[in-house]
């Protein structure tokens, strides 16, 4: 008897071990990652095309906090690896151009208060990639609300008069971003049923959240 309540106690420690570490490996992928897109993001401001910085900033910075989010082990886990990254790529980013000679806020987000907004988009889009782990309606909904917030920034980028509309957003990196978002949206259901839920839920949002945009600038 003693033997079995040894066995069972060992197993549940050796689970408990693996959490633990697959919990640490997850923050110091965080940060890391983190790092490495931010780093990336300087260089790419700096010497990059304009066709390859309007696909890296902001969506490179979501795809990140994306994959934390859906990869964490709980939602405070979510919460925390998702702002250790931001951080980490905002740091990293600044801290470059600094080291080059040039202070530049802007190297992200494209100023303090695009920065302030990315930041709540990548938390945010961090907390719905959690969320997405669920395998019921709740999970469709917010793989639904991943894509629509992409697809809604998309069309707002690209179309003239809106907030942050931009002339050489479209047609190329508009088109490479919503297909992108359509295939993250699909990979991240399980079922088929799944993904006809989230896609339509995609749609909504994107179109609610274009029509909020265009009340804005009329």
């Amino acid at each position: 008897m003693e033997k079995k309540t040894s066995a069972v106690d060992y197993a549940d420690f050796a689970e408990y071990d693996r959490r633990q570490r697959g919990i640490e490996r997850h923050v110091l992928t965080a940060f890391l990652g983190g790092l490495v897109v931010g780093l990336l993001g300087m260089l790419v401001s700096d010497k990059g095309p304009v066709l390859l910085w309007d696909l890296y900033d902001p969506y490179v910075y979501l795809a990140l906090s994306i994959v934390l989010g859906a990869t964490s082990a709980g939602f405070g886990w979510a919460l925390l690896t998702t702002f250790l990254a931001t951080v980490s790529s905002l740091v990293a980013a600044m801290g470059g151009s600094a080291l080059q000679g040039e202070f530049n806020i802007d190297v992200v987000g494209g100023g303090p208060a695009g920065m302030n907004v990315l930041l709540v988009l990548v938390v945010g889009l961090g907390m719905l990639g959690y969320l997405t782990r669920r395998d019921d309606i709740w999970g469709d909904l917010a793989a639904g609300g991943v894509g629509g917030i992409l697809l809604a920034d998309v069309i707002d980028r690209s179309t003239p008069g809106f907030i942050d509309s931009e002339t050489t957003f479209w047609p190329g990196p508009a088109i490479t971003v919503s297909l992108l978002t359509v295939a993250a949206v699909v990979a991240l259901r399980r079922t088929t049923k799944g993904r006809l839920r989230a896609l339509a839920a995609t749609a909504v949002l994107a179109g609610a959240l274009a029509l909020l945009v265009l009340r804005a600038v009329s």
